[in-house]
């Protein structure tokens, strides 16, 4: 769910509001068939849905921001993943690049914002930045054809169509909203409360469609041999196409309002003032004044700076904010990273990682009736004080807690993981192919106590420690009672099996090469070992051909999806036989050595070389049940709760500062993930403990914080002028020297 959603909405409303009052009403006089059942035509008013105040144009907006939600939501779903198996990145860098195109996403509303008041009007802006939005996301999609260009290209193609889509989403961001509310008359509140309610559907409708069937257009459908990013983006694209398309094709319905100046640069410019003349009258002969802002009273009204010191109260609170954001976007980074280490098997259905994210706008539609119908009702009839601060403060521990189970299940996720290796050492194994058991041991070394039975399941991993970057290893076999000596070289941070077999009539060895870590994605690995004494050719599906040598010659690993192959083909100087490898699984290596052929069929013997992913993808349904009962208790109460504390005419300034939180606190994750790196549970404990310190220091804040009603205040200060101005009498003004 977007986290600025509440903003944009409240400001939409305040600003249809503004704009009603302020602007001249368009009157269109269009004729049409008086027997037409939708559409009803009054003489001198606009074009309206038969029977209702509702006007036609609105249609046109609510289907537009559907399809421009889609479209960003869909794409930025499959991103992280896209940074990981396309670009080959890792981790941390994905993560990282993956927020600072989130935190981008949130710096240009103000762009937008003031495009709009101050120079095109809320029409023209969107128009213009729907246009870059559209282009950049066909810069993205054609940045994702593995055959265009080299690793070079993509990147540099994938990071101009993210700038240009997040000047685009982030450009009309504030001004959508606002232009739906501005086509009611200003008598119609109530259609015009409604009418945000659907808006409100619609984005949550896009967002938790889109985010459900991308990430399948990515996984379950192939081209170009791998994952389908092209399309899995081209999707989007075509979606916010279609969004630009229908928002011009209302054209001729809508009230365009002219631009009026924008009151977040009057704000700056007031503060800045203020800051300015402040330090140019230091001297302790000058009178100090109340308030800082009053140092801005020779240039501003008091009315001004009466309004701005309501807002930078506000805005005060707004401090400690963006840590609850920094855990909150994470759902599209750390916790999708964490999903591709799960096992994604539901019985019926096989969610992609990616998936995940769509629990968040279901569960938000879920969790808003229930939570402003059952749950603060109930809480009432307790009779405790549940203020907007300390819902805010619960939504922060709500999260808080979210990422500490997020760090359980990361830990339980890591006992499935190769051990992390470190500079001059390396792990061995050994896999005995041969007839009769076989001592192994290595010279200088205490390991391979025990004699290895054939065929035996391989035990973990020993620690080899080197002198070295690498070292020359003697090994010695035992096989009925007869020495075999053999010498390899070992190289640090490597993984190895020792593969013992036999041929022509002795015993034989070889060191062969194992994965270092888990397959990417879930996929799973597999290799295969020719015991035969003639060459093979491998069919595991329609698409993957291995060839293999004999005498225990050894492949390459192959990544395949998770699944059952049971109808695989080995082809040999003989004839063709079926190929039987039962469940490859999520995030496991196998090796696979075909001992002999008989009965029409390959006769195998598998081998786990890596665990497969043995934490259900489920788990992490709690966490996401804790964030997103977070976002209602602290999004939609702290937009509500600082809107009413400021003037109406401030709301934009609000909504600015609000999405700069977030922009701050996706800014925070990519410092995090880039100066700090660490082991992926203590990054979930360290973002914990940050957020629950946080959450004391707004608790603090939010105490000492008195609530006001900024039109009760605007009533006072309009008095106070009165009586100033009728006990005011005739006095020749004079400049006078400070």
């Amino acid at each position: 769910m977007n986290p600025g959603l509440a903003s944009l909405l409240l400001l939409g409303l305040c600003s249809a509001r503004s704009s009603s009052a302020k602007g001249s009403k368009l009157h269109l006089a269009l004729r049409m068939d008086e027997s037409c059942p939708l559409l009803d035509v009054q003489a001198g008013h606009r074009q309206k849905l038969c029977g209702s105040n509702y006007p036609l144009s609105i249609a046109f907006i609510v289907v537009n921001e559907f399809c421009e939600r889609f479209s960003y939501y869909g794409m930025r779903a499959v991103l992280t993943l896209y940074f990981l198996s396309f670009f080959h990145w890792d981790e941390n860098l994905s993560t990282a690049v993956y927020h600072a195109f989130s935190a981008l996403c949130y710096f240009t509303p103000v762009i937008g914002a003031i495009m709009a008041d101050s120079w095109l009007g809320k029409y023209k802006t969107i128009i213009y930045l729907s246009i870059v939005y559209v282009v950049g996301h066909l810069i993205k999609s054609v940045g994702a054809i593995p055959s265009l260009g080299n690793q070079v290209v993509h990147v540099i193609l994938s990071m101009v169509g993210l700038f240009l889509i997040a000047l685009g989403t982030g450009g009309i961001k504030p001004c959508v909203s606002a232009f739906g509310g501005d086509q009611f008359e200003e008598e119609h509140t109530s259609e015009r409360s409604k009418f945000f309610s659907i808006f409100y559907l619609s984005i949550n409708a896009g967002s938790l469609i889109s985010t459900f069937v991308t990430p399948v257009l990515r996984g379950d459908v192939k081209c170009f041999g791998e994952d389908c990013y092209a399309l899995a983006f081209g999707v989007p694209a075509a979606l916010m196409v279609l969004a630009l398309v229908v928002f011009i094709a209302g054209s001729g319905l809508y009230r365009k309002t002219p631009p009026q100046g924008n009151v977040l640069l009057e704000v700056c410019k007031c503060i800045g003032f203020a800051i300015k003349n402040r330090l140019k009258n230091r001297s302790r002969q000058i009178p100090k004044r109340d308030h800082w802002l009053d140092w801005a009273s020779e240039k501003y009204s008091k009315q001004l700076i009466g309004e701005v010191k309501m807002v930078t109260r506000v805005l005060f609170l707004f401090i400690p904010l963006p840590m609850f954001w920094a855990l909150f976007d994470q759902q599209g980074s750390r916790w999708t990273l964490q999903a591709t280490k799960m096992n994604a098997d539901f019985g019926i259905y096989i969610l992609q990682p990616d998936q995940m994210q769509f629990l968040n706008p279901l569960l938000i539609l879920v969790f808003i009736p229930i939570f402003d119908l059952w749950l603060y009702p109930l809480i009432n009839m307790c009779k405790f004080n549940f203020t907007p601060i300390r819902k805010m403060a619960t939504g922060m521990i709500l999260a808080g807690m979210a990422f500490g189970l997020a760090a359980i299940v990361e830990i339980k996720i890591n006992e499935t993981d190769m051990p992390r290796l470190v500079p001059e050492e390396s792990l061995i194994r050994v896999l005995n192919l041969a007839k009769n058991p076989v001592q192994v041991t290595i010279q200088g070394r205490d390991l391979f106590q025990q004699p290895v039975e054939a065929f035996q399941n391989p035990t973990e991993y020993s620690k080899l420690i080197l002198n070295g970057e690498h070292q020359n290893l003697h090994f010695t076999l035992q096989h009925q009672g007869s020495p075999l000596a053999f010498n390899y070289t070992v190289k640090e941070k490597s993984v190895y099996s020792l593969i013992v077999f036999e041929a022509e009539g002795s015993l034989s060895s070889r060191l062969i090469t194992d994965l270092e870590a888990k397959p990417e994605n879930g996929l799973a690995a597999v290799r295969f070992i020719n015991g035969l004494s003639q060459d093979v050719n491998l069919t595991i599906d329609s698409k993957r051909f291995i060839a293999v040598q004999k005498n225990y010659s050894a492949s390459e690993y192959s990544l395949l999806e998770r699944d059952k192959y049971n109808n695989g083909k080995c082809i040999t100087e003989t004839g063709e036989f079926t190929l039987e490898l039962g469940l490859l699984d999520f995030g496991a290596s196998y090796t696979i050595v075909i001992t002999n052929v008989s009965g029409g069929a390959v006769k195998t013997w598998k081998s786990e070389d890596i665990k497969a992913n043995n934490v259900h993808m489920a788990w992490q349904l709690p966490q996401y049940v804790l964030i997103s009962a977070g976002e209602v208790m602290f999004s939609i109460t702290g937009l509500a709760f600082s809107y009413s504390q400021s003037p109406a005419s401030m709301k934009s300034v609000l909504q600015a500062g609000w999405l700069l939180t977030v922009a701050v606190g996706n800014t925070l994750v990519l410092v995090v993930a880039q100066a700090a790196p660490m082991a992926q549970w203590a990054e979930f404990v360290l973002f914990t403990v940050l957020l629950f310190a946080v959450c004391v220091i707004f608790s603090i804040m939010g105490y000492f914080y008195v609530s006001v009603d900024p039109e009760d205040l605007e009533e006072k200060e309009e008095k106070r002028e009165t009586l100033s101005r009728g006990n005011t009498i005739n006095l020749v003004t004079q400049k006078t020297k400070l």
